[in-house]
């Protein structure tokens, strides 16, 4: 059953990040065809803007998700009814602060943004995407949190891709008939308020949980122990474009964002492979099944950063190139810039080297333990971003979140080898020391091949060739050194 819950999760998130990352290209092409680099500016600021919210959930579901491991795997209905009914309690709490939020950014956001628009365009736009965030936080996140802890998360996946493909395709139509952004934001916005319905039908229907069940202690342990970490995460997930947004201009927000579009889906798409781990993990730890855990971790290690360097060294050589198709014939903003690409590459490469790491603390529930070095992090993201984005711009915001990503990846590996399953931090030096080599040698093999495409065709022929060139040198590399855990991948491959 494990097995095949991973499989359904791993598989249905894929399709579902590959389905983001093609629609996501779509849709800010054709904003910024027919409504230009100003506009997708003023989009991509005001739902950063928007996804502060997610900063007053506090961590608080991420810890729901971690409670609900334990009375999951021990089919106890009574304590999983108690963690949702508190849980929906403080989201539906979060919903209002919701409504108090966007009233106030409807206020001063067309003051505080430097751009070009009027009070009432920019306003509208705002009241227009905020519908889908309230609906999801009014009652959405609490039953997609225990879809994802049972092992259940390609539910979530699956409905999400459904009304991404919905909404693309009416999108797409309304920007060809009718081109107002307000329609097509409020088009989107409710094509996405059927996510949280269905997963409330769903949930409903397949487990049995008294919403309304009392209670007299907090059935979510450490409840508010998650705030450093969450507040980290959306620091260096939102940090950039509002730093931009104040101390830059919207042109290179927009710069900024076509640059993010291709790293945060690659991203993603990484992400989905491991979506399933979290949970599998968290059982493994609940039921404290210390030997297939630790072999378990192992091997996801070495295979997190195989995959890391695979992904992001072919996304290093090839963001260029492809930015260069995807803008070609848009000439109100510079979008070639080689130094802000390699290092925003390079800083995201960072979040998911974490990811075994950042797993591993998470399912264990280990918020209140590492809650300081989550600050320390932000700090050092908000920070430098603010005093570089004045010298070097764009450059300088992706400095700003290398120098935390890096921090983080340290500090959470050597977290998990003193303090969770004592696995040896020599593990993690040799692993990087790997990477480092890896990358040297497939950006060196990789600059025999000439990148000059002029379509979206001969750039995916420059990627089948650079992707071929770096599965070669990881093979070769990891033949030799990770030999064992290169014939386990091999092995579960042809099952």
């Amino acid at each position: 059953m494990r097995s095949r819950r991973l499989l359904y999760n791993t598989v249905s998130s894929l399709i579902f990040q590959i389905t983001t990352i093609i629609c996501g290209f779509i849709l800010p092409r054709l904003v910024l065809q027919h409504f230009g680099s100003e506009v997708n500016g003023l989009v991509k600021s005001v739902n950063q803007f928007l996804g502060i919210i997610a900063f007053l959930e506090l961590g608080v579901g991420a810890v729901v998700q971690s409670s609900l491991y334990k009375p999951l795997a021990t089919k106890n209905n009574e304590a999983i009814s108690k963690i949702i009914a508190s849980g929906e309690k403080f989201f539906k709490k979060l919903a209002h602060i919701l409504l108090v939020y966007i009233f106030v950014l409807i206020c001063i956001y067309p003051y505080i943004a430097n751009q070009n628009f009027g009070w009432v365009y920019t306003a509208t736009l705002i009241a227009t995407i905020s519908i889908s965030l309230f609906s999801q936080y009014y009652f959405g996140v609490v039953d997609r949190l225990l879809l994802t802890a049972d092992q259940r998360g390609y539910i979530h996946y699956t409905t999400q891709t459904i009304t991404l493909l919905i909404n693309t395709v009416a999108c797409v139509l309304l920007i060809k008939i009718f081109p107002s952004i307000h329609i097509v934001k409020l088009t989107t916005s409710l094509i996405y308020l059927f996510r949280p319905i269905f997963l409330r039908w769903y949930v409903n229907k397949h487990y049995d949980i008294n919403r309304k069940t009392s209670y007299t202690q907090e059935p979510i342990k450490q409840k508010w122990n998650g705030v450093a970490q969450h507040v980290a995460a959306v620091v260096l997930d939102g940090t950039d474009n509002i730093v931009l947004t104040i101390f830059s201009t919207l042109s290179n927000v927009s710069i900024y964002s076509v640059y993010h579009l291709v790293i945060f889906g690659v991203k993603q798409l990484f992400m989905s492979m491991t979506n399933g781990m979290q949970a599998l993990i968290g059982e493994l730890w609940a039921k404290q099944e210390s030997d297939n855990l630790l072999k378990t971790f192992g091997w996801f290690e070495w295979l997190i950063h195989t995959l890391a360097v695979f992904v992001f060294g072919c996304t290093g050589v090839l963001i260029i190139p492809f930015v260069q198709v995807y803008t070609l014939g848009i000439t109100d903003a510079n979008y070639v810039q080689p130094l802000f690409a390699i290092i925003i590459t390079i800083a995201h490469a960072g979040h998911c080297l974490r990811l075994p790491y950042s797993i591993m603390i998470l399912a264990a529930g280990h918020y209140k333990q590492t809650q300081n070095f989550y600050i320390i992090a932000a700090i050092i993201n908000i920070v430098v971003s603010v005093i570089t984005v004045n010298i070097w711009g764009l450059v300088g915001v992706a400095l700003g979140t290398l120098a935390a990503m890096s921090f983080h990846t340290i500090w959470m590996s050597l977290y998990t080898s003193k303090y969770l399953i004592k696995w040896p931090f020599k593990n993690f030096i040799k692993q990087i020391i790997v990477d480092a080599i890896t990358v040297f040698i497939g950006v060196g093999l990789s600059s025999f091949i000439p990148l000059q495409p002029t379509s979206y065709i001969s750039w995916l022929v420059c990627a089948i060739e650079v992707a071929l060139v770096w599965i070669v040198t990881l093979l070769l590399i990891n033949m030799i050194l990770y030999r064992k855990e290169l014939l386990k991948l091999i092995y579960k491959c042809r099952l």
